[in-house]
């Protein structure tokens, strides 16, 4: 146990290791035109006895190889914000309306990345060209049938104005009646009344992409909104094969330890899948010209038995 307390740096040091090394063996690690496609999302971790969120791991899940390409812990006070996720130029990054804060949108727009965000409509107000209130319902309001529609937009963050595009289309109406009696259901477990403007956004998805994404139709915003799903999916894994979603101590630095120990063990495993599905039959990455560090033979993910070992 003292050793567990005591080891977050190491893990933490072995999962950064591990990112390193991966962005540059994964072929199939970016989308179209160079660019990045990435999802992030954070879920909660409980410890033995408690009911409630101590931890949060905050993942970023790559397409199309479904890889985690960065994480962070933090305790239950650490919120959902892109600010968290190191950015290069070029990534595309995805996420919901945990994600949808001005500032966070406009950090990746000044790193150089495009964000793709689930619209908060009451926590991100949108302004037209002349600069008044954008009015996201009467837009909505407009959509015809099932199609989709996109509306040139712009926000306000850090003293500075952002354009950006607002892509959205109507639920169907069983989408719809779904959407509208899960949040009254909510409201009456914390005894509240859904408002009728919050039942009639929920008859639409709506979301937000940034300049980047402008070569892009609304439908093709959404549809590549979708992929977002896979994170969703990548916790349920998590969760139920890595046993992630509780931590069996209360000691607040060996429940970080555990929980970057079981994440280490995931990443050890993407790349096991990875190397099996593509690897060098010559023994070693093209670019680089001679095997991985410490590698003897094969492409430093599985041993090559059918090519001798390359001098380092």
């Amino acid at each position: 146990m003292k050793r567990m307390r005591n080891a977050e740096a190491w893990l933490q040091a072995l999962v950064a290791a591990v990112f390193r090394e991966s962005a540059c063996r994964a072929p199939l690690g970016g989308v179209a035109a160079g660019r990045r496609l990435r999802i992030v999302d954070a879920t909660h971790v409980k410890v033995a006895g408690s009911n409630g969120t101590d931890w949060r791991l905050h993942y970023v899940l790559s397409l199309p190889s479904l890889t985690c390409d960065f994480a962070e812990v933090t305790d239950a006070k650490g919120g959902e914000t892109y600010k968290r996720v190191p950015v290069q130029p070029g990534d595309v990054i995805l996420g919901d309306r945990g994600y949808c804060h001005r500032k966070g949108v406009a950090y990746v727009i000044d790193d150089g990345g495009d964000a793709l965000v689930r619209l908060n409509a009451n926590s991100f107000p949108l302004l037209n060209a002349d600069g008044g209130r954008f009015e996201l319902l009467t837009a909505l309001r407009s959509l015809k049938g099932l199609g989709t529609k996109g509306w040139k937009v712009w926000f306000e963050a850090n003293g500075r104005r952002y354009a950006a595009r607002l892509c959205a289309v109507r639920k169907s109406a069983i989408a719809a009646r779904r959407s509208r009696d899960r949040l009254q259901k909510l409201a009456r477990k914390k005894g509240k009344t859904v408002s009728p403007a919050t039942l009639e956004f929920a008859e639409y998805v709506f979301v937000l992409a940034t300049p980047g994404l402008d070569d892009l139709t609304p439908e093709q915003v959404l549809e590549l909104y979708r992929a977002r799903w896979q994170v969703e999916l990548s916790f349920k894994r998590l969760k139920s094969l890595f046993d992630m979603g509780s931590a069996p101590n209360r000691d607040p630095n060996a429940v970080r330890s555990w929980i970057y120990a079981k994440l280490l063990a995931v990443l050890l495993i993407e790349r096991l899948g990875e190397a099996s599905r593509l690897f060098f039959p010559w023994g070693f990455p093209m670019e680089l010209g001679k095997p991985l560090a410490g590698v003897s033979g094969g492409s430093g993910c599985v041993p090559d038995r059918d090519f001798p070992a390359q001098p380092a």
